[in-house]
């Protein structure tokens, strides 16, 4: 007699909501199945996650298709937040699952509202491993399992926090910094910092619940969301769609900015062209004819940081660029890791994708060295910019701690028309660690965060919208 679903394990709630995700991608899970499947993480739990993997693919994935929506729902569903860095590899692999749920519409003065140990004091105790583990039971306890629009990213990650004990947290900020005491300022600073780590730890966590569970919605909600998600959470299985999004969007713009464009100089009149339009009425000025000003197709120079952290990005950058080049004088692009290397005449005689995969397994995925891609700019390509340049930069400015050379940085800025760095990283995160990005800010006419295709398109646009 098979055992009752309700009766079948303690574990039975964490492996629910991914069994509801494997059937959004596309498994045919059945009830059976799914009994199966509690069975077997009763018995081996959630402490392995290569064993809990290799058992519930078996179970679960019959098709080779199956297999691949598998592997991916299920990197995506048990990856861990990077809190929890640092911390035990069982505590780590394993969701919190055996926490009790609290009451719905209650916010919690402590970690994941249970009133006990204080966000505060996990931040001054860097236990990452806990916060992680209250993040995860905050979500849960806020139903992030029920988003389904881009738009309630916001919503779920406030209810999030709220439960995680923010509030109180924040109102120990204010004390500490109206203290007006060296220690209780740098207390403050200490603790604000964290927090807005921690902020851009549950949007991350709240983005992936998304691309999780908003899988069985329209194909065009599924196109929204591809272009607001962060490029560094996508699937494998999205970047074809991702690629097809690119041209279309390119495509657009291409469209818009290919052809000669004018802008009137108002005010300016253009005697001689009036006069010949005017000729039917003896010359005299019916129809005015105003001076113009042509629109330059803007000259572009693009630097892409292709290691490891930042290669998804930069790939479709250099796919975007090379999309528009109708609307685009000139492109030139350099990729660089360890050092910097010209990549315009592969990009030229391939086509887009298959140059950016020999690109990447030319140059890719190395260490970074910002201080020596800059000198092989300045000794090889310098010569080339001129006051009509736009140069963008691509790359989270992490130099593994080398010398960031902004002294070549500062001799670009004085030749080229503009540099716009784009950094995939939150601004959280700038300035820390081996991040230079405070260092080269000052000579870009914009830094900005852009990790999404329409921050990708917002740039391009940009550039395109103030060619003159």
């Amino acid at each position: 007699m098979p055992t009752p679903p309700d009766a079948v394990a303690p574990a039975s709630e964490p492996l629910r909501r991914f069994l509801q995700v494997a059937r959004g991608a596309g498994l045919r899970v059945s009830a059976a199945e799914g009994i199966d499947a509690a069975r077997a993480v009763d018995l081996i739990g959630f402490s392995d996650r290569t064993v809990l993997k290799d058992t519930l693919g078996l179970l679960l994935a019959k098709t080779p298709e199956e297999k691949t929506a598998y592997d991916e729902v299920f990197d995506i569903y048990f990856q861990r937040d990077e809190l929890a860095a640092g911390s035990d590899p069982a505590d780590a692999a394993a969701p919190a699952s055996d926490q009790q749920p609290h009451a719905p519409n209650a916010v919690g003065d402590g970690v994941g509202g249970q009133g006990g140990q204080s966000l505060r004091s996990l931040f001054e105790e860097d236990d990452r491993a806990t916060l992680a583990t209250a993040m995860e039971q905050a979500a849960r306890e806020s139903g992030l399992e029920n988003i389904r629009f881009f738009t309630q990213r916001n919503l779920y990650a406030r209810r999030i926090l709220d439960r995680m004990g923010l509030r109180p947290l924040e109102r120990d900020i204010e004390q500490l910094r109206q203290s007006a005491t060296a220690e209780g300022l740098n207390r403050a600073q200490f603790l604000q910092a964290r927090v807005e780590a921690l902020r851009d730890s549950v949007r991350d966590f709240v983005e992936r619940n998304l691309l999780l569970f908003a899988r069985g919605d329209t194909e065009k909600f599924r196109e929204e969301l591809l272009k607001s998600a962060r490029l560094s959470n996508l699937e494998r299985r999205d970047l074809d769609r991702m690629r097809i999004l690119v041209r279309q969007m390119a495509k657009k713009l291409a469209a818009r900015y290919a052809k000669p464009r004018r802008r009137r100089l108002r005010g300016q009149l253009d005697t001689r062209r009036t006069l010949r339009r005017n000729m039917g009425w003896g010359g005299i000025p019916f129809i005015t004819v105003w001076k113009q000003k042509r629109i330059e197709k803007p000259r572009v120079m693009v630097l892409c940081d292709v290691s490891g952290s930042v290669a998804a990005m930069a790939q479709f950058l250099l796919m975007f660029v090379y999309a528009v080049n109708e609307a685009l004088s000139d492109i030139r692009s350099f990729a660089f890791a360890g050092s910097l290397i010209e990549v315009s005449e592969i990009l030229e005689r391939h086509p887009v994708e298959d140059a950016i995969a020999q690109i990447m397994s030319l140059i890719g995925f190395g260490s970074s060295n910002y201080g020596n891609a800059l000198a092989d700019f300045e000794d090889g390509w310098m010569r080339f910019v001129t006051n009509k340049t736009t140069v963008i930069i691509l790359g989270d400015a992490r130099g593994n701690r080398t010398d960031p050379r902004t002294d070549i940085l500062a001799r670009l800025s004085q030749r080229c028309k503009r540099i716009i760095w784009l950094n995939p990283e939150y601004r959280s995160a700038w300035g820390t660690g081996d991040s230079d990005m405070y260092r080269y800010a000052p000579f870009c006419n914009l830094a900005t965060v852009c990790n999404t295709l329409r921050n990708l398109e917002r740039t391009i646009t940009d550039i395109l919208d103030h060619s003159t």
